[in-house]
């Protein structure tokens, strides 16, 4: 009997073999007779109890057999395999009602025979086991709240880490539940049975490693995800010297679903109806309810109180009437407006004291709109609500992107809203900031990361095939009605959490369409994403170097600028040297040696040989050095200043800076005067140069063109010609100073504030 057949037989009101199994597991009882007798009554009962009907129809073991029956089938350990993942293998088997010599021949026969390696063997058999039970026990809409699934699912990383029988030194600290851990309030248990005697007890000395829990965790797309697998673990575990403990893992999985069910009470609360939501629409959070915890809308120099609800497509702020919330105002994330969210400082009237806020900028808002979140100590609120919008604007600029639509577009959304799902139960379970760790929200991680573009080009590429897949089967993805609804991993979570609502999964029958894990197998998601955090990591060194480097004051980084510049400068005041012709012989040299250069054409060539010598410099000084540490750089410290000596440094900076801008913008201005001929004479000597030339340009050669410029700018300080060049300089700067300057009005902006 499989699970369709056993949750429809359970629907149908079969009470009566329910009542026989109680009756014959307690036929030892004294009270034999009133047992009976009750038994009728627990049978309707029981008709009241959803979840716990759902969870009795993946019996153990079949309910109309005896004790001593059920014991004779219980799994069979296989010899391959430690206590631990025998206890798990032989709880999976119940699950799936499948004995685990059955699981096994499945194994051999489904998966790749690169899977079924001896040295990966009974790894992979336990992650094929598990995959399998865990995609039947999601079906039911409330199994974070079960502690027995929280206790298999963290078996399940204890096994994977310890798979096969060669694991002595970790199979040696297993111990056995005690019969009343294994019994639950009917004397069976979902995940561990009476019949079972090696379930384990979850104890604080046994942890989890992160590998164990990207294997496993990726499998419940509630869970995690698995472009952001690596660093939930980072964030849960940033107190325990990275090992995962059982009780972090069991607060951080009910304090999801405290927030799933939150996310479901809101949806259907008297709050939505007042905003505008479109189809597909539904509210993720909602602040500022509380009057101690406002949220201010300024604009402008004013602020007002309202209530800020963020949907899976805008931003809607109500202002806080006369006792009423005034009309919503959208802001929106979905459209292409050219939006803009960052944090921002913000105060009253309009003064920027407190950094507690959040901007939003579009085409479609006059001015930045600033959201303030006050708090008294930190900005962890502010982090929280800024970190959210921006995963819902990633997450439709990746749509847009890839022109995704159906169902691509509806998995994306449910991946970013289970990010945000995730990224609130920890914040709201460990009270940690977002400085702690990396970003838990898939699309902002990929924003962030070096080469993010392939993580998101890789996901495109698995939603793509996603649409392929369920195309197949005709349209919406309908499959015959024995197999069901084909839907991605995320959206069939929130479909059985009941936060999109009824849909293809009421009656049990929704499958998934694609997989973010297989047995023995990488996701290809999976190695973008490291190859990108190794980047990441590589990045942040350099980053450290250039942090350790950084140095205060004016003046000593002029220092800095100067030894760093060194080679350059000397090499520009040789030149000059040669170009003053204080050693006729060394510049004559220069002038034969860099002319025949130019006349022959080599000059070409001399880029190309600067490049070439430089690399050689750099693999000598490679093989030279042989991996020691590279010399730290000398800088003879200037004299120290105070801090009104700096200031007055600064000034005489910024004054030379304003000299050098006022003396190009004249340039400019009687360049100005040249063209609108705001001196005759002028633009006739100047209309004529530009004509002779444009023809030298056009009939000599280039080569020839770069030997005579060359040529009269080295030879301008030769004793021969001095006196000559500087008569003529003088002359052009005398002609320059004559030309006036065009003339310029100044106009003062009108300074319309809001007020």
């Amino acid at each position: 009997m499989n699970f369709q057949e056993a949750l429809r037989k359970l629907r149908t009101g079969n009470q009566e073999e329910t009542s026989k199994s109680k009756a014959m597991t307690r036929e030892n009882s004294p009270r034999e007779g009133e047992m009976e007798s009750s038994s009728s009554s627990s049978s309707s009962n029981n008709k009241n109890k959803e979840n716990l009907n759902f969870f009795k129809s993946i019996l153990f073991f079949n309910n109309n057999r005896s004790k001593k029956s059920d014991d004779s089938d219980s799994p069979k350990p296989l010899s391959f395999l430690s206590p631990l993942s025998n206890s798990v293998v032989s709880r999976c088997s119940r699950i799936l009602q499948v004995p685990t010599e059955e699981l096994q021949h499945r194994f051999e026969t489904e998966v790749p025979d690169t899977v079924k390696q001896p040295s990966n063997y009974a790894r992979n058999f336990l992650e094929f086991c598990s995959y399998q039970a865990l995609h039947l026990v999601t079906t039911s809409p409330d199994y974070l709240n079960d502690k027995e699934f929280r206790r298999l699912t963290y078996d399940m990383m204890l096994a994977w880490e310890a798979p096969g029988v060669e694991n002595e030194s970790f199979n040696s600290e297993i111990e056995s539940c005690s019969n009343q851990e294994m019994e639950g309030e009917d004397g069976w248990s979902l995940f561990y049975s009476s019949s079972t005697k090696t379930a384990v007890q979850v104890d604080d000395k046994k942890t989890v490693g992160p590998e164990a829990f990207a294997r496993i965790a990726p499998a419940c797309a509630v869970i995690a995800d698995i472009i952001t697998v690596h660093n939930l673990f980072d964030a849960l575990t940033h107190s325990s010297s990275h090992r995962l403990h059982f009780l972090i893992y069991d607060k951080y999985l009910r304090m999801l679903s405290k927030v799933i069910k939150t996310v479901k009470n809101t949806t259907g609360s008297q709050s939505v109806s007042n905003l505008p939501l479109a189809e597909g629409e539904f509210i993720l959070d909602v602040d500022g309810t509380v009057p101690t915890q406002p949220v201010l809308q300024h604009i402008g120099i004013s602020a007002w109180p309202g209530r800020l609800s963020l949907t899976n497509y805008a931003l809607y702020f109500e202002s806080l009437g006369v006792g009423l919330y005034e009309k919503a105002v959208r802001y929106d994330l979905a459209m292409d407006m050219k939006q803009v969210i960052r944090p921002d400082l913000t105060g009253p009237l309009g003064a920027r004291l407190f950094d507690k806020a959040v901007m939003y900028k579009s085409t479609s808002t006059p001015e930045p709109v600033f959201l303030e979140f006050p708090e008294f100590k930190g900005n962890s609120r502010r982090d929280y609500w800024l970190h959210a919008c921006l995963e819902i604007l990633h997450v439709h600029r990746f749509i847009r992107k890839y022109n995704l639509k159906g169902i691509q577009q509806s998995e994306a959304l449910a991946r970013a809203i289970l990010g945000i799902f995730r990224y609130r139960a920890a914040r709201e379970a460990f009270q940690i900031s977002s400085s702690h760790y990396k970003t838990l929200l898939c699309f902002s991680l990929a924003e962030s990361l070096p080469g993010g573009d392939m993580i998101l080009e890789t996901l495109s590429n698995r939603l793509v095939l996603l649409n392929a897949s369920t195309s197949q089967r005709g349209s919406g993805g309908l499959l015959s009605p024995k197999e069901g609804m084909k839907l991605p991993v995320s959206v069939l979570a929130l479909h059985r959490h009941g936060i999109l609502g009824k849909g293809a999964d009421d009656d049990g029958k929704a499958i998934y369409a694609a997989e973010d894990v297989c047995a023995g197998e990488i996701n290809p998601l999976e190695t973008v994403v490291k190859q990108s955090q190794q980047n990441m990591g590589r990045a942040q060194a350099a980053q450290a170097t250039v942090e350790q480097v950084k140095v205060e004051g004016i003046d000593t980084n002029l220092a800095v600028m100067k030894e760093l510049l060194f080679p350059l400068v000397e090499s520009y005041n040789r030149l000059q040297v040669l170009a003053s012709w204080k050693d006729p012989w060394k510049s004559s040299a220069f002038l034969v040696l860099i002319g025949y250069t130019i006349f022959r054409g080599w000059i070409r060539l001399i880029l190309p040989s600067i490049f070439v010598i430089v690399a050689v410099l750099m693999l000598w000084r490679k093989h030279a050095n042989k991996g020691r540490q590279m010399d730290a750089l000398k800088i003879t410290l200037p004299p120290t200043k105070n801090a009104v000596e700096q200031l007055l440094i600064l000034q005489d900076a910024i004054t030379q800076v304003e000299s050098l801008m006022q003396a190009g913008n004249i340039v400019l201005l009687k360049v100005r005067a040249l063209l609108v001929a705001a001196l005759p004479q002028a633009t006739d000597r100047v209309a004529l140069l530009l004509v002779f030339a444009a023809l030298f340009l056009a009939l000599v050669p280039l080569r020839h063109l770069i030997l005579l410029v060359f040529i009269e700018y080295f030879t301008r300080e030769m004793p021969l010609r001095k006196d000559s060049s500087d008569r003529w300089l003088r002359r052009v700067r005398e002609w320059w100073f004559r030309i006036p300057a065009a003339p310029v009005h100044l106009i003062k902006a009108d300074d319309k504030k809001r007020k």
